[in-house]
């Protein structure tokens, strides 16, 4: 088990803003992208400063899939599938703990 401290982008504006602009971000902190429904998501680097890996989710918190994404890129970075969720987090956070498409992050977003 591993904790995670996610910020929620959950608006329009928190998640056009996302991490752009940090320096740094704490070792297990992340932040967790909620859609108003399932569809197709992808996400570039552009003005975000540290090397982030995502995890695209399902509703149940399952890993669709994940990409790791170069800061200041505009190289998209796609869900495989339609998703209500991605968590972004340090570069390398998901590999590091064995984390791969199947495994199922748990938390009270996924239990609605």
């Amino acid at each position: 088990m591993h904790a995670i401290r996610a910020e929620v982008a959950d608006s329009m504006d928190t998640r056009m803003q996302g991490l752009m602009l940090r320096k740094s971000m704490a070792a297990n902190d992340g932040m967790l992208f909620v859609f108003e429904d399932s569809s197709p998501q992808c996400f570039w680097m552009r003005n975000t400063l540290i090397p982030l890996s995502i995890a695209f989710l399902a509703d149940d918190g399952t890993v669709v899939n994940l990409a790791d994404m170069k800061p200041q890129s505009d190289e998209s970075h796609c869900s495989a599938k339609p998703v209500r969720y991605a968590l972004e987090m340090n570069q390398g956070w998901f590999a590091k703990r064995g984390v791969k498409p199947g495994t199922r992050i748990g938390g009270e977003v996924f239990a609605r």
